[in-house]
């Protein structure tokens, strides 16, 4: 059963890992290379949409390891579970302080409503979750690791 939980947290947070990445180095740079109402558009689009699903994913997949943690508490990996789960948690404190107040602006801009400043948010917004992405990279690599 442990074996079954391991596999599944892994996938789980590896998956959530994967996503954050190509948000990060693959859709946002399409976006950017798109003329302004667009990438405004599409940014919105994908803050609503994500944003409605990652809270979801990154409170499971906090949820799975804090299991895989006392589950698996007498095993020798026990430390580097519950050092991914601080770095989840770091993730979920980041997200709700820094990215979300951000995200929450932006989903609702349109081409006609957008702030001046819409670019630096975004731009702070990215490098934001460029940290966030390298805390998840992190916590999943302890998580891999503890499966060997």
């Amino acid at each position: 059963m442990l074996n079954a939980l391991e596999i599944v947290t892994t996938v789980v947070v590896g998956v959530m890992v994967g996503v954050e990445f190509a948000v990060a180095f693959v859709l946002n740079r399409i976006l950017g290379a798109l003329p302004e109402d667009s990438m405004v558009r599409g940014r919105a689009h994908g803050g609503r949409m994500l944003g409605a699903v990652m809270p979801v994913w990154y409170i499971g997949s906090l949820v799975l390891v804090a299991v895989w943690a006392v589950a698996g508490w007498n095993h020798s990996a026990a430390g580097l579970v519950v050092t991914a789960g601080a770095l989840l948690i770091v993730s979920v404190v980041m997200s709700v302080l820094l990215l979300v107040p951000i995200n929450n602006r932006g989903k609702t801009w349109t081409a006609e409503n957008r702030p001046a400043d819409w670019k630096e948010q975004m731009n702070r917004w990215d490098r934001f979750h460029y940290a966030r992405v390298a805390v998840i990279v992190a916590a999943f690599a302890l998580l891999v690791t503890a499966l060997g």
